[in-house]
């Protein structure tokens, strides 16, 4: 049973109203009362709250006796209904909980989304259709029935309160998103993650460029400030609209036959020490590299074939699904292959 339906809540409105109607009318005709004083008889007999006087006469009592037990039944099951509603609710509420709680417990590597407003949903929207795990951690009723409508896990805190941060696993995600609306509240957000871990992946929202530098200053790895990026998306489409909207729809989730990737070189890859030449990418996985991230932080973009991977460098590789993972194969660690 899940509780009070709308159809038990009428059936037994229904049942109370047909009571105290034939008793009205029964006590009417047997002894000869007024209607409001066999009404007054019946809900005082079917409340079980005892009789104003002793009725006489064999069908008067009969009708008492009728009375009395309807009553009974139907409070009676009113009573059950009402005690199953509050069980179930308090008792589901608890397991719903313990059982959220277990499943954010045995995740790894997973990405922490703190503050749960458009910036946050619209991460989570992204991670879902990657099949990336998150927690989200937010306080407010709205996000957390948000995040309940779409089955995401959740922690019910504040990420400024370093208790919470760790019953969304800190200690074991790989990443953590601050999208609060407050920059303050991002600020002492990145402090204290990073104080706990300072290998996470920290990307926090500014809402100007003096925020950012501070959030930088603090220790997030990036910063996005999306009115600047909102500016500069539309000056691009202005401008150019057909790469602008090509590059949108390549880097979102929703276009699942084309997408980016990153892949770092682990010391252990075979790729390494090799040139992209030798390693014949395109010819072995159809993906192409795009880009090189070197280990000191520069950027190489179009790598040529005479460009030697080292370790620690992240490629950038862009194809269907199919090709990036026969790229991820290409540059799998010896051991884990082994």
């Amino acid at each position: 049973m899940e509780g009070f339906t709308r159809r038990q809540a009428m059936s037994i409105l229904g049942a109370v109203v047909v009571l105290l109607t034939t008793g009205t009318a029964g006590f009417m005709w047997a002894l000869g009362e007024t209607w409001h004083t066999a009404l007054y008889r019946t809900i005082v007999t079917a409340s079980l709250t005892g009789l104003d006087s002793t009725p006489r006469g064999g069908a008067a009592e009969a009708l008492t006796i009728v009375v009395v037990l309807s009553g009974v039944a139907i409070f009676g099951y009113f009573a059950s209904q009402l005690v199953d509603a509050l069980a179930h609710g308090i008792l589901g509420d608890a397991r719903r909980d313990k059982k959220r709680r277990r499943m954010i417990e045995q995740l790894r590597d997973h990405i922490i989304v703190c503050g749960y407003g458009r910036v946050g949903r619209r991460a989570a929207e992204e991670f879902r259709a990657n099949g990336d795990a998150y927690v989200v951690l937010d306080f407010g009723e709205e996000a957390l029935a948000y995040a309940e409508e779409h089955g995401d896990l959740y922690v019910n805190g504040n990420g400024s309160d370093d208790g919470d941060l760790e019953r969304a696993g800190i200690d074991r995600a790989r990443g953590l998103i601050i999208a609060a609306d407050d920059d303050a509240d991002n600020l002492y957000i990145t402090l204290s993650a990073k104080a706990r871990r300072p290998d996470l992946t920290v990307i926090a929202r500014a809402s100007s460029e003096d925020a950012e530098r501070k959030l930088k200053l603090a220790g997030a790895d990036r910063v996005v400030t999306p009115y600047t990026t909102a500016g500069r998306v539309m000056a691009s489409l202005m401008t150019k609209p057909h790469v602008t909207s090509f590059l949108n729809v390549l880097t979102s989730a929703r276009e699942p036959n084309l997408s980016f990737e990153e892949i770092e070189l682990r010391p252990t890859c075979g790729a390494v020490g090799r040139t992209i030449g030798d390693l014949e990418v395109a010819r072995r996985t159809g993906a192409y590299i795009v880009a090189v991230g070197k280990a000191q932080g520069s950027l190489e973009l179009r790598p040529s074939k005479e460009t030697v991977l080292e370790a620690g460098d992240v490629i950038v590789g862009i194809g269907s699904p199919a090709e990036m993972a026969k790229l991820e194969a290409l540059f799998t660690p010896s051991e884990t292959v082994a």
